[in-house]
């Protein structure tokens, strides 16, 4: 495989390539084999982000009426759970067209709103098409007028898959071959937007109006000991609240309840709709401007600044000066977070957030929240018949 890179901040990252270009790159090979009897050790694919994946072949296996291949999996320098499976292709000739289905540890959709329909394999369409291309062109380059039956499998995959996304979003018995770019970029951030939408457009398929964005497991946590039931409907936003809001406001939703720990949504109040540290922090500082506007005193402002955790500055605004301030200070702030959401979805889109915190036994709620909470209970009540 030729070697791409890029750079995030001054490291330079290997890039690496998608499931879906390494099952495009087998079914090619494969097909190449099927047709000429040549034993074909590397092949080329022309990625839709316009980047040609050069990739060598790991596996062939010949039978009288169909050929096998693999690529191995190689997510360059990112962290992906699915380098180094190997990514089979078995293709045999048919009449006509051209017809994909998933193998063994290729998953199956059981929920609707994914990219595939119910009861398909989780081979997504940008894959299926580069698939296709790379087929067509094999059989115009041999002139082969006929069609080609394809089956990707992925040895292993069942096993990968229980530590992905694939579970929750209901896709069993297997990996997903994906990508929309066909490249994977080290530390992207892409990968992860797409599997809040993915989620998001599965609640909307289900008939939800109401969407439930949590930032993490501890939001999830949360909102089960709260007893509603609801855990499983929440869409993990992670740090993207911001993009996950535009998402769900393109596709229709109207009411959106965002659920998380008041050490990343207290960013929200200063209108920081990416929580991850490396984008903004401004957690002591929006603090400080709520307490500052509650009147609190200078002193108490300062000693701030030396903690680490919300939950450390609050034990000092506590201290320092006392459970009628501090209350005051987090009214503005739920204030100031319920605005910045509002303003983030537009008009037209009721948005409300609960905010909690474990140790302080912390619950804080946007003035809409509570109504949200009861629709989405009942929604779901409706839903589960």
């Amino acid at each position: 495989m030729e070697e791409l890179y890029i750079y995030k901040g001054a490291k330079k990252l290997r890039c690496g390539f998608t499931t879906g270009t390494c099952a495009a790159g087998a079914a090619k090979a494969a097909a190449e084999g099927l047709l000429t009897g040549n034993t074909v050790k590397n092949t080329e694919i022309m990625t839709p982000k316009g980047i040609a994946a050069r990739l060598d072949i790991a596996d062939i296996l010949t039978e009288a009426d169909r050929v096998s291949c693999s690529v191995v999996k190689d997510g360059g320098d990112d962290p992906d759970v699915t380098s180094g499976l190997r990514i089979w292709a078995a293709v045999e000739k048919a009449d006509k067209g051209i017809f994909i289905t998933g193998g063994p540890g290729v998953g199956k959709v059981t929920r609707p709103g994914l990219d595939r329909a119910v009861g398909d394999s989780a081979i997504n369409t940008v894959p299926r098409k580069m698939i296709e291309l790379a087929l067509e062109e094999v059989a115009e380059r041999y002139g082969y007028g006929g069609g080609f039956k394809v089956v990707i499998s992925v040895p292993g995959g069942e096993e990968i898959a229980k530590k992905t996304f694939n579970p929750r979003m209901g896709i069993v018995g297997g990996i997903s071959i994906i990508g929309t770019t066909g490249i994977v970029e080290p530390m992207s951030n892409e990968s992860i937007v797409e599997t809040v939408g993915r989620e998001e457009n599965m609640r909307k398929a289900a008939g939800y109006k109401v969407l439930l964005l949590t930032v993490g497991n501890y939001s999830e946590e949360f909102i089960r000991l709260g007893g509603t039931g609801l855990e499983e409907l929440g869409v993990m936003c992670s740090n993207f609240i911001g993009e996950s809001i535009d998402i769900a406001v393109g596709m229709g939703f109207e009411k959106i309840l965002l659920v998380g720990h008041i050490g990343k949504l207290i960013k929200l109040g200063s209108g920081i709709m990416n929580t991850h540290s490396s984008c903004a922090d401004g957690r002591i500082e929006t603090l400080t401007v709520c307490a500052a506007l509650a009147g609190v005193d200078r002193e108490v402002l300062m000693s701030f600044q030396d903690c680490v955790t919300v939950d450390a500055a609050l034990d000092k605004l506590r201290e320092g000066a006392g459970t009628v301030a501090l209350d005051r200070t987090l009214d503005i702030l739920t204030g100031r977070i319920e605005r910045y959401l509002q303003a983030r979805a537009g008009s037209g889109v009721t948005v409300g957030a609960a905010v909690f915190s474990f140790r302080w036994g912390l619950e804080l709620k946007t003035g809409c929240a509570d109504a949200l909470l009861k629709e989405l209970i009942k929604e779901k009540a409706d839903i589960d018949g």
